[in-house]
């Protein structure tokens, strides 16, 4: 099985990377997996502009042997840049219509971790979501590879269409949990084993 070497971590909509799940990822790469490349940036409100900035980060990373995880609309990014990049994805919480589901947060909005950081999401960013959610169709006869941690008590996103859009891959659905992930110390070993870290 090929090792990943370098791991990508992109988080969610007014997230950032001192979000629980990335921090502990980080800690987790750097204390256990030290020869491993991490990257959580701090992803920009375009989701356009996110995508360049992370393919552009990316662009000299060994495609077989790189790995993403995205949590929430960071889970969509990741879904959309492992069909374009032919690498693993874990997939948290996953967006699967961010287009539908941000296109009431149109506004200011201070960000989760520091509510004095100001987040402009803008209606020209509803239709970005739109332009990348064409990227990834439902029916694909090559999904690429993922892991899908979905949460039942999700009070964000619903856990029935996270399923039906990733069900062709591996699926670890827990029973209550929530959107953020409370308990991802428990299902930690089952995306270490996924990730395969050199």
């Amino acid at each position: 099985m090929t090792r990943t070497t370098h791991l990508l971590y992109l988080h969610g909509f007014r997230s950032s990377p001192q979000s629980m799940k990335a921090r502990k990822m980080a800690e987790i790469v750097q204390n256990q997996h030290p020869d491993v490349t991490w990257w959580c940036p701090s992803l920009p409100a375009s989701p356009r502009q996110a995508m360049a900035m992370v393919l552009s980060g990316v662009s000299a990373w060994p495609r077989q042997h790189m790995a993403i995880i995205g949590s929430s609309l960071g889970g969509f990014y990741a879904a959309v840049l492992a069909r374009q990049l032919g690498c693993p994805a874990v997939l948290l919480n996953p967006a699967v219509y961010p287009s539908r589901d941000l296109a009431r947060h149109i506004g200011e909005h201070p960000a989760w971790h520091d509510p004095a950081q100001k987040i402009f999401f803008e209606a020209t960013h509803v239709q970005e979501l739109v332009d990348l959610e064409a990227l990834t169709p439902i029916d694909s006869s090559h999904p690429p590879s993922s892991l899908a941690v979905i949460a039942k008590g999700d009070e964000v996103l619903d856990w029935r269409e996270m399923l039906a859009r990733h069900a062709s891959g591996q699926v670890r659905l827990l029973e209550g949990s929530d959107h953020a992930l409370s308990d991802f110390d428990d299902v930690l070993p089952e995306i270490l084993e996924f990730l395969h870290l050199a």
